[in-house]
Parts: C-alpha cells; structure tokens; sequence
C-alpha cells in the first residue's frame, strides 16, 4: 500500500485544512496510506485522530506564533522525511512547498505542492516550489498568477477544491440561530463566514451594512469565523470590527466566533456575503453553492471560476468597494424570487464542477502519475 505524507503548516482548520481532510475518505479507499505531517494539538490534529489517520509531529511556528528560521526546519523536514520514508510527499500549502522542495528533491522523494495562495514569490520562492514533481493550483487565476511570476507551466495543473453535496444541501431552515441570538422569528440574517483578517474584508461588510442599516431595518448580521493571526494590525482589525457594533449597527451585529456548524448556518441565512480582498478559490463559497445559499461575493481570483456569468449563481461585485455591496444586499433582500433563483443555479454549480468525489478522483490520478515518476 503507497504511503502518503501530507504537510501542514498550522494547527487550525482553514480552508486548505478543510479541503485536503474532505478528501482523505477517498484516498484511503483507493489504496494510499496517508499520515499527515502537522502540529500534533490544536483543531486539525483532534479532527485527524478522530479519522484515525496517523499524525507525525512538526511545529513550524513558536509558542508565539513567530515562524522558526528556515535552515532548522528544513533540518527537521529531512529528518522526518528520512525517518517516515514515504511514496509521495503533498505539501498543501504554497508556503509549505516551498519549505519542502528542496528537502524532497535532496531525498529523490516524488512531491507535489499546492497552491492555495495568490502571493507575489520571490525568486528564491519560485526555485524551491519548482523542485517538486508537479505544482496544483486551486484555481486557473491561481495557475495564471505564479506562472506569470516563474513557476514552470509544465509543471502546473489546476485542481479545484471539492465539498461532500450530502453534508452541505440544501435544507429548510430551522430558526435555530434566531433563538441562540434572541432574535424575532422573522429577521432577516445576513452573514459572512471566514477568518477575520484583512484579507476576507469583513470591515467592507460593516460599512456596507451601516449604509443600509436605515433602509434595512429587519436584517441582522452575523460575522462567523475567529482571528488566527497574533500580529498588532489583525488585532487592531478585529477590534475596528468590535466597535462597530455600536452606532447605526447597534444590537443587529453580531459575532459568533470559530463554529463547526456551518453546513447548518448557511442553511439559516437570508444571503451568504463574501467581501474578501483577494480569494484563490474561496471554500465557503463552495459550502454556500452546495448549500443553495444566495451569495454576494466580491469578483476577485477564482471566485469567478466557481460562479462564471453563464451559470447566473451568485451576484459579484468589485472588491473594497462598500457602496456596491450594499446595493446588492439591498436589491437581494428585497427580492425572496431572485434568491431562490440563485439558490437553485448555485447548487447546480457545485454538481456540475465541485463534489468531492470528482476532486478526490481527479487528486488521486495526479498522486499515481507523480508517484510512478
């Protein structure tokens, strides 16, 4: 049986987490044995042993978060690799390729990175990415970006991410949420789901929300996701964020934290807005597709890909740009007809191009051709 090594960088369950663990049922079942190099505590350890795949330990990162100096962890990379001597390396993330290619190349170990990431690379960056056997991008704009920057095409194929239909579906919604938040059984709940961070623009979801909040007086809005992040400017971030829940905003903001219910979440909203600043191929877009949520997302790296104009799923607008989201959550609440009619072309979309079976079938041909060289 090929044994499989995965590498992860953190310990929480982001959206590469989520997406790599979403296909381990298939890749068992085809006959690899994977183990996962990762963090051996936090979320995504607790949900591996609960799949009973073997965790091997590595810490990237301090007790503070600081990123150890990159001899020493390639040391220990080695060591690991060494030791654990698999039949293919995936690294899934672009940070993580980079820190393996050269130890994998070094151990004539076949090895495929992931690119999960739009971010400028230097030219260094480029050279240990373009050690492994086969790069995987999560989108084209992914693909298209660090091509442009000097990753070898030949060596690059878009692979998009993939999500369980039967766990994320369509449902009624229960209300469940309005009780948790004592809310009257017919408010309107609008809700971003994602880490809190610059990148995913919650802040433009805020002011957006405060333009509106006159206009909308029956829609709450709910912000799910935690800060990972320990730098000042994320905590800064969060606390802007924090205080905007007072003002126009007052006792209709809410903030409900990391949840592992978010299949059922998606189902309880009115819209699914997605702000974010930039956006390889967001997964809770992929979640909301398959949910039937109506989304509003800004048109930014691969969410295009996962929403094309023709499948008419979901209402882009340009990023950063409150006056356009506000109009567009304004138009959507208004409009029960044109979010059902999202709704259904959204699942269509996650049939047609997203389930996991398709993904996992399409990742596994890449592990035979990389594994037989």
């Amino acid at each position: 049986m090929p044994k499989l090594l995965l590498l992860c960088e953190y310990p929480t369950l982001g959206g590469g987490e989520r997406s790599m663990l979403a296909t381990l049922e298939g890749i068992e079942a085809s006959g690899f044995s994977p183990a996962v190099i990762c963090p051996p505590q936090g979320p995504l350890a607790d949900a591996l042993r609960r799949l009973d795949v073997d965790v091997l330990p590595f810490e990237p990162r301090s007790a503070a978060g600081q990123r150890l100096d990159q001899p020493r962890l390639r040391e220990e990379m080695a060591r690991l690799l060494g030791h654990h001597r698999g039949d293919l390396l995936h690294a899934n993330s672009l940070s993580m390729g980079r820190l393996s290619g050269p130890v994998a190349a070094e151990l004539q170990m076949p090895s495929i990175a992931h690119l999960r990431d739009i971010v400028k690379l230097s030219r260094q960056a480029v050279a240990d990415l373009s050690r492994h056997a086969r790069l995987l991008a999560v989108s084209r704009a992914a693909a298209d970006f660090h091509t442009a920057a000097g990753v070898p095409p030949q060596k690059t194929r878009v692979l998009y991410n993939g999500v369980d239909l039967a766990e994320f579906r369509p449902r009624p919604g229960s209300g469940y949420l309005h009780r948790q938040l004592r809310l009257p059984p017919d408010a309107l709940l609008v809700g971003t789901i994602g880490q809190i961070c610059l990148r995913k623009g919650q802040d433009v979801l805020v002011r957006a929300a405060a333009e509106v909040a006159g206009k909308l007086k029956n829609v709450h809005y709910l912000i799910v996701g935690a800060r990972h992040s320990e730098k000042e400017e994320s905590r800064r971030f969060e606390a802007d964020l924090n205080a905007a829940a007072t003002g126009p905003l007052a006792g209709r903001l809410h903030f409900l934290g990391f949840r592992d219910d978010v299949e059922q979440i998606l189902c309880e909203l009115a819209l699914l807005v997605h702000p974010a600043r930039q956006e390889p191929l967001g997964r809770v877009l992929l979640e909301a597709a398959a949910a039937g949520a109506a989304v509003v997302a800004t048109d930014v790296g691969g969410t295009g890909e996962i929403f094309p104009p023709e499948s008419r799923a979901a209402r882009l607008v340009p990023p950063d740009d409150a006056g356009a989201l506000a109009a567009a959550i304004r138009q959507l609440v208004a409009d029960r007809a044109l979010r059902r009619r999202l709704s259904r072309a959204a699942r269509r979309r996650a049939e047609e191009a997203f389930d996991i079976r398709d993904a996992t079938a399409a990742l596994l041909a890449h592990y035979r051709e990389v594994a037989s060289g």
